[in-house]
Protein backbone atom coordinates (compact mmCIF):
# COMPACT_ATOMS: atom_id res chain seq x y z
CA UNK A 1 0.00 0.00 0.00
CA UNK A 2 1.32 3.45 -0.93
CA UNK A 3 2.84 5.51 1.88
CA UNK A 4 2.36 8.83 0.05
CA UNK A 5 -0.64 10.54 -1.49
CA UNK A 6 0.14 10.62 -5.23
CA UNK A 7 3.23 8.61 -6.24
CA UNK A 8 1.87 5.19 -5.24
CA UNK A 9 5.24 4.25 -3.69
CA UNK A 10 6.56 2.94 -0.40
CA UNK A 11 9.90 3.45 1.32
CA UNK A 12 10.61 -0.26 0.96
CA UNK A 13 10.31 -0.02 -2.84
CA UNK A 14 13.04 2.65 -2.95
CA UNK A 15 15.56 0.35 -1.20
CA UNK A 16 17.09 3.23 0.75
CA UNK A 17 17.59 5.53 -2.27
CA UNK A 18 18.56 9.08 -1.33
CA UNK A 19 18.99 10.47 -4.86
CA UNK A 20 16.46 10.89 -7.65
CA UNK A 21 16.57 11.86 -11.30
CA UNK A 22 13.42 13.81 -12.12
CA UNK A 23 12.49 14.29 -15.79
CA UNK A 24 9.24 15.91 -16.83
CA UNK A 25 8.07 13.44 -19.45
CA UNK A 26 6.81 10.10 -18.04
CA UNK A 27 8.11 8.31 -21.15
CA UNK A 28 11.59 9.59 -20.37
CA UNK A 29 11.69 7.75 -17.04
CA UNK A 30 12.20 4.38 -18.71
CA UNK A 31 14.80 5.75 -21.11
CA UNK A 32 16.81 7.13 -18.22
CA UNK A 33 16.39 4.01 -16.10
CA UNK A 34 17.80 1.86 -18.91
CA UNK A 35 21.11 3.73 -18.41
CA UNK A 36 21.24 2.42 -14.81
CA UNK A 37 22.17 -1.05 -13.60
CA UNK A 38 19.34 -3.54 -13.01
CA UNK A 39 16.50 -1.13 -13.84
CA UNK A 40 13.14 -2.04 -12.34
CA UNK A 41 9.76 -0.48 -13.11
CA UNK A 42 7.98 0.59 -9.93
CA UNK A 43 4.68 2.26 -10.78
CA UNK A 44 2.89 4.79 -12.96
CA UNK A 45 0.09 7.03 -11.77
CA UNK A 46 -1.02 10.29 -13.38
CA UNK A 47 2.13 12.12 -14.54
CA UNK A 48 4.37 10.22 -12.12
CA UNK A 49 6.17 7.21 -13.65
CA UNK A 50 8.89 5.78 -11.45
CA UNK A 51 11.73 3.30 -11.86
CA UNK A 52 14.57 2.13 -9.64
CA UNK A 53 18.10 1.32 -10.74
CA UNK A 54 21.63 1.29 -9.37
CA UNK A 55 24.88 3.18 -9.92
CA UNK A 56 28.05 2.13 -8.11
CA UNK A 57 25.83 -0.26 -6.19
CA UNK A 58 23.67 2.56 -4.83
CA UNK A 59 19.91 2.73 -5.49
CA UNK A 60 18.71 5.62 -7.67
CA UNK A 61 15.07 6.61 -8.23
CA UNK A 62 13.86 7.93 -11.56
CA UNK A 63 10.47 9.63 -11.29
CA UNK A 64 8.76 11.89 -13.82
CA UNK A 65 7.13 15.07 -12.57
CA UNK A 66 4.95 16.13 -15.46
CA UNK A 67 5.03 19.75 -16.61
CA UNK A 68 5.36 22.74 -14.31
CA UNK A 69 6.06 23.68 -10.73
CA UNK A 70 2.95 22.36 -8.95
CA UNK A 71 3.54 18.76 -9.99
CA UNK A 72 7.29 19.10 -9.32
CA UNK A 73 6.45 20.16 -5.77
CA UNK A 74 4.31 17.05 -5.28
CA UNK A 75 7.00 14.73 -6.62
CA UNK A 76 9.77 16.26 -4.51
CA UNK A 77 7.67 16.40 -1.35
CA UNK A 78 6.59 12.78 -1.55
CA UNK A 79 9.99 11.40 -2.54
CA UNK A 80 11.50 13.35 0.36
CA UNK A 81 8.98 11.70 2.69
CA UNK A 82 10.32 8.37 1.40
CA UNK A 83 13.96 9.25 2.08
CA UNK A 84 15.23 11.03 -1.06
CA UNK A 85 17.46 14.03 -0.34
CA UNK A 86 19.01 14.94 -3.71
CA UNK A 87 17.07 15.77 -6.88
CA UNK A 88 18.62 16.17 -10.33
CA UNK A 89 16.23 17.48 -12.95
CA UNK A 90 16.81 16.68 -16.62
CA UNK A 91 14.79 18.37 -19.32
CA UNK A 92 14.69 19.92 -22.77
CA UNK A 93 14.57 23.64 -23.35
CA UNK A 94 14.38 26.55 -25.74
CA UNK A 95 17.46 28.79 -25.72
CA UNK A 96 16.97 32.56 -26.07
CA UNK A 97 20.60 33.63 -26.59
CA UNK A 98 21.76 33.65 -30.24
CA UNK A 99 25.10 31.98 -29.45
CA UNK A 100 23.49 28.86 -27.88
CA UNK A 101 22.90 26.12 -30.43
CA UNK A 102 20.50 23.21 -30.71
CA UNK A 103 22.19 20.22 -29.08
CA UNK A 104 24.07 22.30 -26.51
CA UNK A 105 23.92 21.42 -22.83
CA UNK A 106 22.78 24.01 -20.29
CA UNK A 107 23.40 23.74 -16.56
CA UNK A 108 21.20 26.04 -14.52
CA UNK A 109 22.73 27.73 -11.48
CA UNK A 110 19.72 29.90 -10.68
CA UNK A 111 16.20 30.59 -11.90
CA UNK A 112 14.13 33.69 -12.46
CA UNK A 113 11.03 32.97 -10.39
CA UNK A 114 8.21 33.52 -12.88
CA UNK A 115 6.20 30.69 -11.36
CA UNK A 116 3.62 30.64 -8.60
CA UNK A 117 4.44 27.40 -6.81
CA UNK A 118 7.80 28.55 -5.46
CA UNK A 119 6.05 31.33 -3.52
CA UNK A 120 4.36 28.64 -1.44
CA UNK A 121 7.79 27.75 -0.01
CA UNK A 122 9.55 31.12 0.32
CA UNK A 123 8.94 34.81 -0.48
CA UNK A 124 10.13 36.21 -3.80
CA UNK A 125 13.19 37.77 -2.15
CA UNK A 126 14.46 34.22 -1.52
CA UNK A 127 16.73 33.11 -4.39
CA UNK A 128 16.06 30.05 -6.53
CA UNK A 129 19.56 28.57 -6.75
CA UNK A 130 20.99 25.13 -7.43
CA UNK A 131 23.08 23.17 -4.96
CA UNK A 132 26.83 23.62 -5.48
CA UNK A 133 27.75 19.92 -5.32
CA UNK A 134 24.99 18.99 -7.76
CA UNK A 135 25.98 21.77 -10.16
CA UNK A 136 29.65 20.78 -10.00
CA UNK A 137 28.81 17.14 -10.71
CA UNK A 138 26.63 18.13 -13.69
CA UNK A 139 29.28 20.49 -15.06
CA UNK A 140 32.08 17.92 -14.82
CA UNK A 141 29.85 15.24 -16.34
CA UNK A 142 28.89 17.52 -19.23
CA UNK A 143 32.52 18.33 -20.00
CA UNK A 144 33.41 14.65 -20.00
CA UNK A 145 30.43 13.55 -22.09
CA UNK A 146 30.85 16.48 -24.46
CA UNK A 147 34.43 15.46 -25.22
CA UNK A 148 35.85 18.89 -24.51
CA UNK A 149 32.78 20.90 -25.47
CA UNK A 150 32.06 23.51 -22.81
CA UNK A 151 28.52 23.38 -21.39
CA UNK A 152 26.71 26.67 -20.86
CA UNK A 153 26.23 27.53 -17.19
CA UNK A 154 23.93 30.26 -15.96
CA UNK A 155 20.43 31.50 -15.29
CA UNK A 156 17.11 30.13 -16.53
CA UNK A 157 13.75 31.91 -16.70
CA UNK A 158 11.23 29.53 -15.15
CA UNK A 159 7.64 30.26 -16.13
CA UNK A 160 4.32 28.72 -15.12
CA UNK A 161 3.04 28.88 -18.70
CA UNK A 162 4.54 27.73 -21.96
CA UNK A 163 2.91 30.35 -24.19
CA UNK A 164 2.22 33.80 -22.66
CA UNK A 165 4.74 33.49 -19.83
CA UNK A 166 7.47 32.80 -22.38
CA UNK A 167 6.13 35.49 -24.75
CA UNK A 168 5.11 33.18 -27.56
CA UNK A 169 2.91 34.64 -30.29
CA UNK A 170 2.46 31.46 -32.37
CA UNK A 171 -0.77 30.77 -30.52
CA UNK A 172 -4.53 30.58 -31.03
CA UNK A 173 -4.98 34.30 -30.29
CA UNK A 174 -1.59 35.51 -31.49
CA UNK A 175 -1.60 37.88 -28.54
CA UNK A 176 0.33 38.24 -25.28
CA UNK A 177 -1.08 40.11 -22.30
CA UNK A 178 0.69 43.46 -21.92
CA UNK A 179 2.47 42.57 -18.66
CA UNK A 180 4.42 39.91 -20.58
CA UNK A 181 5.16 41.85 -23.75
CA UNK A 182 8.87 42.57 -24.16
CA UNK A 183 9.95 40.09 -21.51
CA UNK A 184 11.83 37.88 -23.97
CA UNK A 185 14.18 40.74 -24.86
CA UNK A 186 14.44 41.74 -21.22
CA UNK A 187 15.70 38.30 -20.21
CA UNK A 188 18.03 38.20 -23.20
CA UNK A 189 19.49 41.55 -22.14
CA UNK A 190 19.94 40.20 -18.62
CA UNK A 191 21.92 37.20 -19.96
CA UNK A 192 19.30 34.57 -19.17
CA UNK A 193 20.08 31.43 -21.19
CA UNK A 194 16.68 29.83 -21.69
CA UNK A 195 13.09 29.31 -20.69
CA UNK A 196 11.63 26.27 -18.94
CA UNK A 197 8.91 25.57 -16.37
CA UNK A 198 10.27 23.71 -13.34
CA UNK A 199 13.58 24.98 -11.99
CA UNK A 200 12.26 27.90 -9.91
CA UNK A 201 10.00 25.62 -7.90
CA UNK A 202 12.61 22.86 -7.63
CA UNK A 203 15.44 25.10 -6.44
CA UNK A 204 13.37 27.23 -4.06
CA UNK A 205 11.63 24.24 -2.51
CA UNK A 206 14.75 22.15 -2.08
CA UNK A 207 16.77 24.95 -0.49
CA UNK A 208 13.90 25.88 1.82
CA UNK A 209 13.52 22.26 2.95
CA UNK A 210 17.23 21.50 3.30
CA UNK A 211 17.38 19.27 0.22
CA UNK A 212 19.84 19.34 -2.70
CA UNK A 213 18.94 19.96 -6.34
CA UNK A 214 20.50 20.61 -9.72
CA UNK A 215 19.37 20.87 -13.30
CA UNK A 216 20.65 20.07 -16.78
CA UNK A 217 18.85 20.73 -20.06
CA UNK A 218 19.35 19.76 -23.68
CA UNK A 219 18.60 22.55 -26.13
CA UNK A 220 16.01 21.50 -28.74
CA UNK A 221 15.30 24.91 -30.28
CA UNK A 222 16.83 28.39 -30.36
CA UNK A 223 14.00 30.88 -30.25
CA UNK A 224 16.02 33.62 -31.91
CA UNK A 225 15.84 31.45 -35.04
CA UNK A 226 12.55 29.51 -34.84
CA UNK A 227 9.82 28.47 -32.41
CA UNK A 228 9.19 24.87 -33.43
CA UNK A 229 11.98 22.31 -32.88
CA UNK A 230 13.15 19.93 -35.57
CA UNK A 231 11.88 16.50 -34.54
CA UNK A 232 15.07 14.86 -35.82
CA UNK A 233 17.17 16.79 -33.31
CA UNK A 234 15.03 16.34 -30.20
CA UNK A 235 16.01 12.78 -29.35
CA UNK A 236 19.73 13.47 -29.83
CA UNK A 237 19.55 16.45 -27.44
CA UNK A 238 17.57 14.40 -24.93
CA UNK A 239 20.05 11.54 -25.03
CA UNK A 240 22.99 13.88 -24.50
CA UNK A 241 21.32 15.45 -21.46
CA UNK A 242 20.39 12.00 -20.10
CA UNK A 243 23.98 10.81 -20.38
CA UNK A 244 25.12 13.90 -18.46
CA UNK A 245 22.64 13.49 -15.60
CA UNK A 246 23.43 9.79 -15.22
CA UNK A 247 27.16 10.49 -15.09
CA UNK A 248 26.55 13.27 -12.55
CA UNK A 249 24.63 10.85 -10.33
CA UNK A 250 27.51 8.39 -10.62
CA UNK A 251 29.82 11.10 -9.30
CA UNK A 252 27.49 12.01 -6.46
CA UNK A 253 27.10 8.42 -5.22
CA UNK A 254 30.76 7.44 -5.58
Amino acid sequence: MSEVFHLNLTKAQLKGATIAIVPGDPARSERIAKHLDNPEFLTSTREFTSWLGYLNGQPVVVCSTGIGGPSVSICVEELAQLGVRTFLRIGTTGAIQPHINVGDILITTGAVRLDGASKHFAPLEYPAVANFECTTALYNAAKEKGKGIEPFVGITASSDTFYPGQERYDTYSGKVYRDYQGLLKQWQDLNVMNFEMESATLFTMCNALGLRSGMVSGVIVNRTQQEIPNEATIKASEEKAISVVVEAVRKLVS
